[in-house]
């Protein structure tokens, strides 16, 4: 029944950034809706031209022409386009429509009272999900059906993993770990290749270097109950060398300072969601 159901429906993703032509992708690849089900509306020439390019999707630059007849409604535009865009929509939605959003910092509420609505789910990506590795956390209000949280998990999941939580303070703080969380890792991946650089490997052989490191940590923590603290006393013998690295991060409180780098992107989301 509900593999019946979510093929029949169609899906509008408003905003053909990469967020948006991610998700847009993601559904298209998996077995959920049939094909041409999947509608993506922008209003940039050349984002639409792109979109095109995709075989699998209709591209639309009028939202008259695709809003109306959409069942479920992506919301991947940047947080400052969506009192235009809402003002723009709200005669043509209607109470029986699902939204998506992951708009930063845009509220349940505010979507709710922007639309003259009340189902909306609010969800949080990550980059990863750009290659079918990305965390998705996500939100509903009351009005959403136990059966359309299984469409609204259904979809996330052709983009990776999502978790579902509690409220939307959740969401704020998953910004601060999954969302931005690439980021981070990516700081220090490059920390790590610009001292492989300065031991003398060439560029080429530092990005395997740092790679391969971390996708194979990655692995072995995933398949394998201990958590990090086990896993750093199993690489870190007295007195050897990655004891000094660690010994270092240590003394120059490495640790606290990640933490509240996480903070701070949980902080500023706050910030944005009291805009809305």
């Amino acid at each position: 029944m509900f593999n019946f159901l979510i093929k029949q429906m169609k899906v509008l993703v408003i905003g053909a950034g990469n967020m948006g032509l991610t998700y847009a992708t993601g559904m298209s690849k998996s077995k959920l809706l049939k094909k041409r089900n999947i509608m993506v509306l922008d209003k940039s020439k050349e984002k639409l031209e792109e979109v095109n390019q995709i075989a699998y999707f209709d591209a639309i630059d009028r939202i008259e022409d695709c809003v109306p007849q959409a069942d479920i409604i992506f919301l991947a535009v940047k947080p400052y386009h969506a009192e235009e865009l809402f003002q723009r929509m709200k005669k043509l939605v209607n109470p029986e429509q699902l939204f998506i959003s992951i708009m930063a910092g845009v509220t349940i509420n505010y979507i709710q009272e922007s639309l003259g609505i009340k189902k909306v789910v609010r969800a949080m990506p990550n980059l990863p999900a750009q290659v079918g590795k990305g965390l998705t956390s996500y939100v509903s209000a009351e009005e959403v059906s136990r059966l359309e949280l299984f469409m609204v998990e259904g979809l996330l999941d052709t983009t990776g993993k999502s978790l579902r939580v509690k409220n939307e303070k959740f969401i704020d703080a998953s910004t601060g770990i999954s969302g931005s969380g690439p980021a981070y890792v990516f700081y220090f991946m490059q920390s790590m290749m610009e001292a492989a650089l300065q031991m003398g490997f060439s560029e080429n052989v530092s990005k395997v270097l740092v790679s391969q490191t971390f996708t194979g940590a990655v692995e072995l923590f995933n398949q394998n109950s201990h958590n990090p603290d086990t896993w750093m006393e199993m690489v870190a013998s007295k007195g050897g060398t990655t004891r000094a690295a660690l010994d270092s991060m240590e003394d120059n409180n490495v640790n606290e300072l990640i933490k509240e780098a996480a903070f701070a992107a949980f902080g500023r989301a706050v910030e944005l969601g009291e805009e809305y």
